[in-house]
């Protein structure tokens, strides 16, 4: 079976679903997603989206918090670009029935303006502040911005009949071709249909990656199960160029508790002035940075995972009691609800809490307008590299990039049915493969993989352990590919096979940088090498390098 359209789109998160709405209106969409179409990190982001809509902000201010927070690895250009489109990308997101918080304290009569660089209006949104922002500039819709998000996006998309979504529908591999000796261009992927067991052919003029971060490739994540590094996986096996993945931000504060899974505390709940605390009801994060509870994710995330080291302790406290609990109710439902599923009343009593591998902040190298290193092959949101993030992402700018980066996908590929489609693919062929009696090989692997990226390749990491860690993935790495090309794939043996990828290409890089800058930390490399304010960049059958970034 062949599918055909103009634009092959995987993934349904907020940069899937927003290109797919913009491109629509010049060509049909093929949209796919491996699970439900909800099942995406973007359901479960919490805190909100940044954005400067206020008059006591400007672009200059968040484009200076979201530089100093990538610790010099931003590029300029891909910041500057997302703060300043950013008001427009809520407008759209409102327009298409996306409702947030509102101020109780909003003047219906106040005026934009825009003067010395400062853009912003008196809002009628209710604005967080998070760590790392020196102004309130977080749209939310309560702790459950995300949700919100993709419904309003889902429902669009329901109603657009230019968009076809196909559920339960996972990408295999991309499909390139190269005629005459030419590069290669990438003409599709292959993609598996879940519940029917086939593989298919799905031809396009455009194909983008929209399929999220890599958080399963950790034994400890915020991410829900459908985040296993599938397009920068496929993208790098196609040959496509991947940076920076050493940087994996690991969420400072996820629920802990025996029974429950890494549930993510918004970072919005220390923007609100909960305190971080020793077992003894200590405050800690004073003795490790100025800016507090405030500082950025990196630094807090390394405060945790050294207090939890020096004491022995499973966990480190949160504490927001000084808050009432008709506040909490109102601002923070959503984990109110979740604590006290698991019995601990949060407006009482502190939250028990430990860092999480959260987010992707490297991925597959794009332009600004998400064209990447293969002509054809397109990658938007968290699994694509912008370089908006850096070494280290700033709160509540994962949204936005998404939103701001599909936008601009879909503008660039107004022409794409000027695109000549490949119809010369041949059909996957599963030539001598059968049906796998040896399953648990999947869950062996699984499990032990996720386990040496934790212990060796986590919030802290030195040369030796990478080292082990290389050893051990390569060897995993042998035995999945002897299980793929023996077996019918399934969904878990894909998903599988790409969580490996990522692990070779974060130890890769991690291995090749020699310093200690943002979410990288090494303890044979303590220091930040100015010389090395580079793009980590790696390409399948080329060593690892250090790039250049653009002023």
């Amino acid at each position: 079976m062949t599918i055909n359209c103009d634009f092959l789109v995987i993934g349904s998160g907020v940069a899937g679903l927003t290109f797919a709405l913009d491109a629509s209106a010049h060509g049909e969409v093929v949209l796919v997603t491996k699970r439900g179409r909800a099942d995406a990190n973007t359901t479960w982001a919490q805190g909100g989206i940044a954005a400067v809509v206020d008059r006591a902000d400007s672009f200059d201010a968040h484009i200076k918090d979201t530089l100093i927070a990538g610790a010099g690895l931003s590029h300029p250009k891909s910041v500057e670009v997302c703060v300043r489109e950013a008001p427009d990308r809520i407008k759209d997101l409102r327009e298409r029935g996306a409702v947030f918080d509102e101020s109780h304290s909003h003047d219906p009569n106040a005026h934009s303006f825009e003067e010395g660089g400062a853009v912003g209006h008196d809002t009628d949104l209710d604005l967080h502040l998070e760590g790392g922002h020196s102004a309130r500039r977080i749209i939310h819709r309560a702790d459950m911005t995300g949700r919100e998000v993709e419904r309003a996006l889902l429902e669009a998309v329901a109603a657009n009949p230019n968009i076809r979504l196909l559920e339960n529908h996972m990408a295999v591999d991309l499909i390139t071709l190269s005629k005459y000796g030419g590069p290669e261009v990438c003409a599709g992927a292959y993609i598996l249909d879940v519940d029917a067991g086939k593989v298919v052919t799905a031809l396009a003029g455009a194909t983008v990656l929209a399929s999220g971060g890599a958080g399963k490739v950790y034994l400890y994540t915020t991410n829900p199960d459908v985040a296993t590094g599938d397009g920068v996986a496929m993208a790098y096996r196609a040959g496509a160029e991947v940076a920076n993945m050493e940087f994996y931000q690991f969420h400072p504060t996820a629920l802990f508790h025996p029974q429950a899974k890494s549930f993510l505390i918004s970072e919005a709940l220390r923007g609100e002035g909960a305190i971080l605390r020793r077992l003894d009801g200590t405050p800690f994060m004073g003795d490790y940075d100025p800016r507090k509870e405030l500082a950025p994710r990196d630094i807090v995330a390394r405060a945790i995972d050294h207090e939890m080291k020096r004491s022995g302790a499973e966990h480190v406290d949160l504490d927001i009691t000084h808050k009432s609990e008709s506040f909490i109710k109102e601002h923070f439902p959503g984990i109110d609800a979740e604590c006290r599923k698991w019995g601990i009343d949060i407006s009482r009593q502190p939250i028990p809490v430990v860092p999480a591998a959260h987010y992707q902040c490297g991925g597959v190298m794009t332009d600004l307008e998400g064209r990447t290193t293969i002509p054809g092959l397109w990658a938007i949101g968290e699994c694509a590299h912008t370089g908006l993030h850096g070494a280290n992402r700033l709160a509540s700018n994962s949204l936005l990039e998404g939103l701001v980066f599909g936008h601009r996908a879909a503008l660039a590929l107004k022409n794409v049915r000027e695109i000549k489609r490949a119809h010369d693919v041949p059909d996957w062929d599963v030539g001598t493969a059968g049906h796998s009696d040896e399953a648990v090989v999947i869950t062996q692997n699984w499990d032990e993989l996720r386990r040496t990226m934790w212990n060796y390749v986590g919030i802290v990491r030195s040369t030796t352990r990478l080292r082990r860690a290389a050893r051990r993935i390569a060897l995993l790495q042998e035995e999945i590919a002897e299980y793929y090309w023996t077996y019918f794939v399934t969904q878990d043996l894909l998903e599988l096979r790409n969580i490996a990828t990522v692990a070779q290409l974060v130890v890769d890089c991690a291995s090749t940088r020699k310093e200690s800058r943002g979410l990288h930390t090494t303890t044979d490399y303590p220091a930040t090498d100015p010389k090395q304010a580079r793009d980590t960049v790696v390409k399948r059958g080329v060593a690892a390098r250090l790039a250049a970034i653009d002023p």
